[in-house]
Order: structure tokens, then C-alpha cells, then sequence
């Protein structure tokens, strides 16, 4: 069973491993949603605890722990190949209807997509982070990777970001109201397809 003394050691030694959480998690109901996208509590393995953030990118899945042996499993969208990076992160800002403006890698990967917006483009309904953004910081610096809401939701369950995860504008105003700053994200690896 991993617990955060092995994410933390898998960290330090180049990447996180895919986590039990997901590997182990079963709704508590058992009924699925109506919504396939809408979040789930469901019971994790013990050593998990209460207000972390774990993102499997191979499974397009987000677990908000509560403690217990419970989490909130969300559906989210991630990073294209080479752009996703894990790592162990914390909340270090969070913003209502964020503004957004591309990163200069961005404009210069993709100047016909993101130039235009190199002035930034205000917060609202046709923002590309949606009505919540979760800002993901190493120690002190800002690492421009957020976990965000999105104006386009047929992207839940694909990995076409640029390294951000994504969820709904409904389900991430959720989770965004369950976060507090400074709490420990978990970005696990890829596994090559």
C-alpha cells in the first residue's frame, strides 16, 4: 500500500508512481451517476490524509481525500504528451473567475492559437480556466500549472491541455470550495501508451 511517505520518496527519485488510490477505489454507492462526469465518494486504502489532491493522468481522474478512507473522485482533463508534469505541488493561490493569459512558451509552440491572447483575456463564461482556478506551486514559486475549470467540456477525459488539469466549470466550483492554500497536490506520472 503506497502512503505519503512513498510519494514523497518516489518524488525525490524522479516521479511518482501510479497511485493505489486509484488502483482501489470503489464508489460507495452503487449506483453510477446520471452524470458521468459528476464527482463520486468513494472509499480509498488507508494512509491518505484528509484534504489532499491526487491526479492519475492515465485514468483521467482527480481524488480529493476527506480522511476516513473516503475521497471525491472527479473526471479531468490533462497535459498533451510532453507537456503533463508530475510532481508533489500545494495550493498556493486561488482565484474566482481567474484571468488568463498564455505563457510565452505557449505563444511561441503555438503562435496561431495563443498570440492573439498574449495581452491576457479577463475573467467570465469564455475564459479558457474557467470559473475556478486552483494555483500549483513548488515551495514558493508559481509553476503556471493550475487546476482550473474549462469553457469546453467535451476536453474532460483527454489529454489536450498544456499541462493543466481541467474539470468542469460545475464540479471544479466544488472542489475549489474544498481546497485550502497550502495543501499537498500529487501530479503522478504517465504511463507511455
Amino acid at each position: 500500500m503506497f502512503t505519503r511517505r512513498h510519494f514523497i520518496a518516489t518524488a525525490a527519485a524522479g516521479g511518482l508512481a501510479a497511485p493505489a488510490i486509484a488502483q482501489n477505489a470503489t464508489p460507495v454507492a452503487a449506483a453510477a451517476p446520471a452524470d458521468p462526469l459528476a464527482p463520486t465518494q468513494v472509499t480509498i486504502p488507508e494512509g491518505f490524509g484528509p484534504g489532499e489532491i491526487h491526479v492519475d493522468p492515465n485514468i483521467f481522474r482527480l481524488y480529493y481525500t476527506l480522511g476516513g478512507n473516503q475521497a471525491i473522485r472527479y473526471a479531468v482533463g490533462v497535459g498533451r504528451v510532453g507537456l503533463y508534469e508530475s510532481g508533489v505541488f500545494r495550493v498556493g493561490a486561488k482565484r474566482e473567475w481567474p484571468s488568463w493569459t498564455p505563457t510565452p512558451d505557449m505563444i511561441a509552440r503555438e503562435p496561431e492559437n495563443y498570440a492573439r491572447f498574449a495581452d491576457g483575456v479577463p475573467g467570465g463564461p469564455s475564459n479558457p480556466l474557467g470559473a475556478r482556478a486552483i494555483y500549483l506551486y513548488d515551495g514558493n514559486r508559481d509553476t503556471y500549472l493550475r487546476i482550473h475549470g474549462t469553457n469546453l467540456p467535451r476536453t474532460i477525459g483527454t489529454a489536450v491541455s498544456n499541462g493543466c488539469a481541467r474539470l468542469t466549470n460545475e464540479y471544479v466550483v466544488d472542489l475549489y470550495d474544498r481546497t485550502q492554500i497550502d495543501a499537498p497536490v500529487y501530479l503522478y506520472n504517465r504511463i507511455p501508451a
